[in-house]
């Protein structure tokens, strides 16, 4: 009993300590860039020497994948939880406030998700891509049946979602938690603007 309680807590250490590694990563790499964090950088943050890193990841590289996965993940998670029974309408106003709320709750990662990412290998950029492609597929929908049930005035769907995402992915660079505008206020802004934008009626 003692060994396997010991077993399952050294477990247990080694997932805290690569989730600290993970969350020191996803700042390094939002603040200074992935090219500019070094492995040494990366120990110093978690105080590990350089070797002792090597226990928890393999490389700079399998660190940034799994940070733009989790955002994929988190992003993918929000629109999948939203009723298709809802009207188009109803839908994109909670695509458009999950979307936020990602961002806001996952700055950091979601950081690296829009700007790092490119840095990635060609292999686990496909998967990314095809990732985020499928996230995008659910502001077309939604936007294509508000079109036809005549509350959206489109006449390019996937241009318009492309519009719509470009304006959220934006926010990362300049929202910052504690300012101005509350998570609150620049969803219900955001959605008024983009209703307007796709002619709501």
């Amino acid at each position: 009993m003692s060994n396997n309680r010991s077993f399952e807590e050294a477990k247990g250490e080694k997932a805290n300590r690569r989730d600290e590694i993970l969350d020191a990563a996803g700042q390094l790499f939002s603040r200074q860039g992935f090219h500019a964090t070094s492995m040494r950088d990366l120990a110093r943050a978690v105080n590990l020497q350089g070797g002792s890193l090597y226990a928890h990841i393999q490389s700079k590289e399998e660190v940034l994948f799994e940070l733009v996965n989790r955002a994929a993940d988190e992003f993918l998670s929000s629109a999948e939880a939203i009723s298709p029974d809802l009207s188009p309408k109803e839908q994109l106003e909670r695509l458009v406030r999950g979307h936020l709320e990602v961002i806001v709750r996952e700055l950091d990662n979601a950081t690296v998700f829009f700007h790092e990412w490119k840095f990635l290998n060609p292999e686990l950029q496909r998967k990314i891509t095809a990732r985020r492609d499928a996230y995008e597929a659910h502001f077309r929908r939604v936007i294509e049946a508000g079109v036809q049930q005549g509350q959206f005035q489109v006449e390019d769907v996937r241009l318009a979602a492309l519009f719509v995402l470009s304006a959220l992915n934006w926010t990362y660079h300049w929202y910052r938690p504690g300012g101005k505008l509350t998570l609150e206020a620049l969803s219900n802004q955001y959605c008024t603007l983009i209703f307007r934008t796709l002619g709501t009626r």
